[in-house]
């Protein structure tokens, strides 16, 4: 296990309520060995004129699993994770009204001073909609 101590989903509700995570839908919807989840929906919210999902709520999805990640694998009284990078590929559209996004955000490097998460976004119907890497800073 990657993470600082043992987190419940409902621990991580107060640090996330009243942020932009919780203005766009996103929730959280498990915490593995060594991943979160989360879904995101597809609403008016989260699209661009043409109706579909904004490239940029990809990303918000993204650097909020990715930070949210960072932050459960430190000492949070002594440290605070800050995103430094990041970068997104966007693969396939989503039309709004299609169902949930889902993120899945995993740890490619762990250091004491930064932090690299891939996290990639399924589609209502588990296709590829984006692929993300996320560099965090971990500040004393």
């Amino acid at each position: 296990m990657i993470w600082y101590k043992k987190y419940a989903i409902k621990e991580l509700i107060p640090f996330i309520s009243n942020t932009m995570m919780t203005h766009l839908g996103i929730e959280i919807t498990e915490i593995g060995e060594e991943s979160i989840t989360a879904i995101m929906p597809v609403t008016a919210k989260v699209a661009q004129p043409e109706r579909l999902l904004h490239g940029g709520a990809s990303v918000v999805l993204a650097e909020s699993l990715g930070s949210i990640a960072s932050h459960m694998c430190v000492d949070s009284t002594k440290y605070q994770v800050v995103g430094l990078e990041i970068n997104a590929n966007h693969v396939r559209a989503v039309k709004e009204g299609e169902g949930n996004v889902k993120g899945v955000c995993e740890v490619v490097h762990l250091g004491r001073s930064t932090h690299i998460w891939s996290i990639k976004i399924y589609g209502p119907s588990n296709k590829l909609v984006c692929v993300s890497r996320l560099t965090v800073a971990v500040l004393n």
